[in-house]
């Protein structure tokens, strides 16, 4: 790969670096000017926390352009295309909008007609689906209002997508930065592969993407510190649009070879054109199963499809006994096998061992699913690099720090063996209903294990 991947690495790390430092005063201003809405009876957090994460984010995207514009092998991307000031461009309108909607939240048919707006502002600047590839029929020209459109409706649709599914701590930033990563696989093959230019900019694009999720996830996880808010998801939402729409329509099936052989033969070369359309898919995929399962829910139960509950698969995952950061990785783990399990097809799409490889990593997905209360214990040389709760227990049965085992809400089960070692180690974690006052942090478990004395405190902050 040679040059162009430190360019890419260059500019991914100065986008995730500008992005953690500006998250830590960005958090302060927006405790400063009260962007820390109100806690409702939906939310798995259980103190107020600031919002506005999206400003930071914007500073990495900004950032990340700037060096990009300033590398010998990415120059060429903004003197020949004029994609990278399209995506400035509705970037900055979107996130502006979404900032304004963390302070004073504004309705939600002026968001939407935001969104639609942005779309407009980079279809007007050239970065729009100028043709699809159908199977059996080749290339489809569209018109210019079928592909203004299309391209609103793609973006509008991945925007809030990401939005959807941001739910948890950590969860739409990692959700985006494994299905921006699987991009980044598929179009540097295209552009380095099969020398196709017009991959370029997406594959900019989603390695700046990759730099603002990452930038931004230490301040986010679990329990987390900032959200990003409806300024940082639209953004990193309009983004991931904007690549897979700078690729899409614009990548010449002739110039990858794809049509020797026989019709049918060229029908199932054709993928590796569609996933462009089906990367964006991806991360819209589970969020896609969860809403079709709350319409559904709601209807049965005789209410609005639009009314807010707490059935949201990241919900159910806590119910059944999940920790916060082990249903987040689940969630990581299901996005990150449908995204690299489409660009692994796409490549090898005869081969049967990435069928088999998907469906065995499946079967483990489902494994974790019923073993919510499995905790893994780290070696003893690993304890000092893991959180404390992966760490095995001290010679007295506490965790080092531990003020008492009542801290982390555990309770020794009736008729629990101990099999050899110390009973502490059974101990399990007993679930507290989300919403509870009282229980600082983020948290669908108990209290910050890193604070364990904030829980006696009775003042409010």
């Amino acid at each position: 790969m040679g040059q162009p991947v430190r360019d890419y690495l260059l500019t991914l790390c100065v986008t995730a670096a500008v992005t953690y430092l500006l998250t830590g005063p960005v958090r302060k201003f927006a405790i400063a000017v009260g962007a820390m809405p109100a806690i409702r009876a939906r939310d798995v957090h259980r103190e107020p926390t600031p919002r506005l994460g999206g400003i930071a984010m914007f500073g990495g995207l900004c950032a990340g352009l700037i060096v990009a514009d300033h590398l010998y092998n990415l120059d060429g991307v903004f003197q020949l295309s004029n994609e990278p000031r399209a995506l400035l461009s509705g970037a900055a309108l979107i996130w502006l909008i979404g900032v304004l909607d963390d302070k004073f939240e504004i309705d939600a048919l002026i968001k939407l007609g935001g969104q639609m707006i942005a779309a407009a502002v980079m279809v007007i600047q050239g970065l729009t689906i100028l043709w699809l590839p159908i199977p059996g029929i080749g290339t489809v020209a569209l018109t210019q209002w079928q592909g203004t459109l299309l391209t609103v409706a793609l973006v509008v649709i991945t925007i809030n997508a990401v939005n959807f599914v941001d739910g948890l701590d950590g969860l739409a930033a990692g959700m985006v930065c494994i299905a921006s990563a699987a991009s980044f696989l598929y179009t540097y093959r295209l552009w380095y592969g099969h020398m196709i230019e017009a991959a370029a900019p997406a594959t900019l694009f989603t390695a700046i993407l990759m730099g603002m999720c990452l930038g931004f996830l230490p301040h986010n996880m679990h329990p987390a510190r900032i959200f990003m808010g409806d300024s940082g998801s639209m953004l990193i939402g309009l983004v991931l649009a904007a690549g897979a729409i700078s690729v899409t329509g614009q990548v010449d099936p002739d110039a990858m070879k794809l049509f020797a052989g026989s019709e049918r033969e060229a029908t199932h070369a054709m993928l590796p054109v569609f996933i462009p359309l089906l990367l964006p898919l991806t991360i819209i995929a589970i969020p896609a199963a969860d809403l079709v399962l709350a319409i559904v829910r709601r209807t049965w139960n005789g209410q609005s499809p639009f009314a807010a509950d707490r059935g949201h698969l990241h919900h159910r995952l806590l119910e059944i006994g999940h920790s916060h950061s082990r249903a987040v990785l689940i969630m990581y783990f299901w996005s990150a096998l449908i995204a690299f399990g489409t660009v692994g097809y796409s490549v090898h799409s005869a081969s049967l061992w990435i069928v088999l490889v998907i469906v065995g990593l499946s079967a483990v997905g489902l494994v974790l699913l019923l073993m919510p209360r499995f905790t893994p214990r780290a070696p003893r040389w690993a304890e000092r690099f893991v959180p404390p709760r992966y760490r095995r227990r001290g010679h007295h049965g506490k965790e080092p720090g531990a003020a008492s085992s009542s801290a982390y809400g555990t309770q020794q089960e009736p008729g629990e063996t101990q099999m050899g070692q110390d009973a502490d180690e059974y101990q399990e974690r007993r679930p507290v209903v989300a919403g509870v006052s009282g229980v600082n942090g983020a948290t669908a478990i108990g209290p910050r294990s890193r604070l364990p004395e904030r829980h006696k405190a009775d003042t409010a902050r």
